[in-house]
């Protein structure tokens, strides 16, 4: 199908990105809904090309993940960022800890390999560089992944299956008959290196206890984190075993001792050859042809945190059936929150699988008393009528789409998130960090991405966090300038501080590239901006009414070159960066100033005025190429790439420029051609579940509006039902009953029974729930086509 659209031919609904993928547009329709959605969840999709997914055993925002690291022949080269990558089939261990989508690598977390091997443990493993003894290949036709369950038999003739709580697990390792079966615990291992571990085994008892000193997330020091110790954390694990230990040892660098119970050593967190070699870790041996069950409890806190996860979460009898029947019971609950009807096969796997990534995080950090480790190395203790503390939050990416989705399905989590992150804030002198992993700052990215998470909290109704407490701090950080943030040495690569230079910001309304202590002044300058409109509608909210935060929002004019029409980064004296081209990344953070150019999702008429009235048609070129084909797969810095967090939100912005139908054409497109099924289902880094919540909105045919608040555009259905269920006892209905390949143009629309012209629904339609009808047909309407700020 061709359409004429601002002068460009377009080509409608193109071969797909995936040959699974291709499978969306001609599999049959199912018109019956899902009774079981844990069914349709392939954790292998996003495993491969670069999508940094992991398929191992997990519970909904659990502590532990328990998961295979895969090596590419030595123990500083993973193959992925987060351990695991499908085309990678050799393994050196299963860890306990993982990051889902981090684009970085070395990534974070991976703590603790623990690795079934079969032979005489006669050197040290950390000496093995190459992995050539001490890992094994394995294939995938030997691989099963379900929620809360993986199994592998590796070549080495080993059977691993593992299912987990919240906070611990069982493993069973069914070893081959012939040769001396070993469990070894590569302590020092984890994915970025550690500082210091250690190991205890105690044979007569059948345990094995430890822990790791780590951090230093994607290979960073996090300006002196490593000194300091702010982004460190130390994992402690606890394991036990129904068969007898019948020999053990340690190693410690390139030296290994048999028989040994007791080491310590880290391997530093450089990547490359000064890691080779370094560490240290131990092994357990049982009889040849042993059945193990081993019974895992872990805990940022102690070891005595450890031992009682364990014992509270896991009984000693427990099984691997028995924990993986309950994590997957727990998945269905969860995923049927959102109960879709219809759709095909590969739909429906797409769309389930994408839910359940984006519930892998955050993630329960505190131990079951509710102790945890807060963002000053203390132990703390849950706030009075908080739930539990959550940790990991990769703020610039996921308060575009994830922390949306959280607060829909998850108010209750949402809230306790919000309060976790207000008190991370409080311990680390009132900084709100842009990227948390676990606890720690780290203090990557640009903007102020907690302000716009908390204010949307807010306008979706969560209600369970001090909102007045964390406004004011948020607020403070906002208009006052935090010295360690200004003084910061590590200046302008990353800084301590949200809030780097803020006075400078706050003289010259922009932020310059040349003093601004960020990763790109006119992103930080868009970035601001939207944190401040979110600020001033959380404000408003309260009874706190700030007008110098309401035109604060409007400052990314002062970074629109309004002769060359683009973002751009600007100078302390007022002058232009030379040498501008819409391809420039120069001033911006992982995004071309032709992406950039877009992030104003606030003011979509005033960006639409800036560009001098053509903004539809630059819109149209954003999406195709120069013959007019459409560009939505990524790889060229002048076109939409679904791949990162600051375009996201432009295939909805037809909507407040009066062209909702390109909107539906737009999304559909991006639905059915670069999503779906596959280790390749994912078009780049999950980054914490927000390319999988971008889908899940897309494919429902609604997506927020704005950060900071809860009004959602309509786009194009891709079932015909879906029921919401939100946790505070809210429902929503989206019906389409004439969607297809064909029909994805909104003919009309009616909430609640009562026509509807606006391309966006209310607030009202998330705080009190309702139901929507969307006629969809085959042709583009002007339904809901005046431009409007919604």
């Amino acid at each position: 199908m061709r359409l004429l659209v601002g002068g460009l031919a377009l080509t409608l609904l193109l071969p797909a990105l995936t040959a699974e993928a291709s499978a969306t547009a001609v599999a049959p329709t199912v018109q019956a809904a899902v009774a079981d959605p844990a069914a349709y969840v392939d954790p292998l999709i996003g495993s491969a090309r670069d999508g940094n997914t992991w398929p191992g055993a997990v519970r909904p925002f659990g502590m532990i993940s328990w998961s295979p690291t895969s090596t590419r022949g030595d123990q500083t080269s993973t193959g992925a960022a987060n351990g695991y990558q499908y085309d990678t089939t050799r393994v050196r261990g299963f860890s306990l800890t993982h990051v889902n989508g981090a684009g970085c690598n070395p990534g974070a977390a991976g703590d603790v390999p623990i690795m079934p091997y079969v032979g005489q443990v006669d050197t040290s493993p950390t000496a093995d560089t190459t992995d050539a003894k001490y890992a094994s290949d394995f294939s995938h036709a030997q691989e099963v992944a379900k929620p809360g369950r993986y199994t592998v038999t590796l070549a080495n003739g080993v059977k691993s299956d593992l299912a987990v709580t919240t906070r611990a697990g069982v493993g069973e390792f069914g070893f081959p008959t012939a040769g001396q079966a070993n469990l070894l615990f590569r302590t020092s291992n984890s994915l970025n290196g550690s500082q210091d571990a250690e190991i205890s085994i105690d044979a007569a008892n059948r345990k094995v206890t430890g822990s790791v000193l780590t951090g230093a997330f994607c290979g960073r020091r996090a300006n002196g984190g490593i000194n300091n110790r702010k982004s460190y954390y130390r994992l402690y694990f606890t394991a036990s075993f129904d068969q007898p230990v019948v020999a053990t040892g340690t190693w410690k660098d390139s030296t290994i001792t048999p028989g040994g119970t007791k080491t310590t050593g880290g391997e530093g967190y450089a990547t490359g050859a000064d890691r080779a070699g370094r560490g240290s870790g131990g092994f357990v041996s049982f009889a040849p042809g042993a059945k193990v069950r081993m019974r895992i409890g872990i805990s940022y806190v102690s070891l005595a945190g450890a031992e009682q996860n364990l014992k509270t979460e896991v009984r000693p009898n427990a099984t691997v059936n028995r924990i993986a029947a309950a994590g997957y019971k727990q998945w269905k609950n969860e995923l049927q929150n959102v109960r879709i009807t219809g759709g095909s096969e590969t739909q429906r796997t797409t769309f389930y699988t994408a839910l359940y990534h984006a519930m892998l995080q955050p993630n329960i950090f505190n131990d079951v008393d509710g102790r945890y480790l807060g963002s000053d190395q203390q132990v703390h203790r849950l706030a009075a009528g908080q739930r539990a503390q959550y940790g990991t939050f990769s703020g610039w990416d996921q308060y575009r789409a994830h922390i949306q989705l959280l607060a829909l399905l998850k108010p209750e989590i949402a809230g306790d998130f919000a309060q976790s992150m207000y008190q991370f804030a409080q311990q680390n002198k009132g900084i709100w960090d842009r990227w948390l992993h676990n606890n720690g700052p780290t203090h990557v990215m640009t903007g102020d991405p907690a302000a716009p998470t908390l204010a949307t909290f807010a306008a979706m109704g969560v209600r369970n966090f001090d909102a007045e407490g964390a406004y004011a701090s948020l607020l403070k950080q906002a208009t006052v300038q935090n010295e360690e943030a200004e003084n910061d040495g590590g200046c302008p690569g990353q800084c301590t501080g949200q809030r780097p230079a803020l006075n400078t910001y706050l003289a010259k309304h922009y932020a310059p590239q040349d003093a601004c202590h960020c990763w790109g002044g006119a992103a930080e300058t868009l970035e601001n901006s939207l944190a401040d409109f979110s600020l001033a509608q959380w404000g408003s909210r309260l009874g706190q009414p700030n007008a110098a935060l309401t035109e604060r929002g409007s400052w990314w004019k002062n970074t629109f070159d309004p002769a060359v029409g683009y973002q751009r980064a600007r100078k302390s004296d007022g002058t232009w960066q030379p040498g501008f081209t819409p391809s420039t990344d120069v001033g911006f953070a992982q995004g071309s100033s032709a992406t950039y150019t877009w992030m104003v999702p606030q003011d979509v008429s005033g960006l639409a005025a800036a560009m001098g009235g053509n903004a539809v048609q630059r819109l149209d070129g954003f999406f195709h190429d120069d013959a007019g084909n459409w560009a939505v797969k990524g790889g060229s810095a002048l076109r939409y790439d679904p791949t990162n967090e600051p375009g996201l939100h432009t295939p909805w912005l037809y909507n407040g420029l009066g062209v909702a139908w390109k909107t539906q054409a737009t999304t559909r497109e991006i639905v059915d051609t670069v999503y779906g099924v596959g280790p390749a289902g994912l078009p780049g880094n999950d980054d914490l579940g927000t390319l999988s919540a971008w889908y899940v909105f897309a494919a429902i045919g609604l997506f927020p509006q704005t950060p900071g608040r809860a009004e959602l555009l309509v786009g194009s259905p891709l079932f015909p039902k879906v029921e919401l269920r939100r946790s505070n006892g809210v429902r929503l209905t989206v019906e389409a009953p004439e969607t297809s390949d064909a029909n994805q143009y909104v003919q009309s629309l009616s909430l609640n029974g009562k026509p509807q012209t606006e391309s966006w629904l209310p607030e009202s339609f998330i705080t009190r729930g309702g139901r929507i009808n969307v006629q969809l047909g085959a042709a583009p309407t002007g339904w809901g086509t005046a431009p409007n700020d919604y």
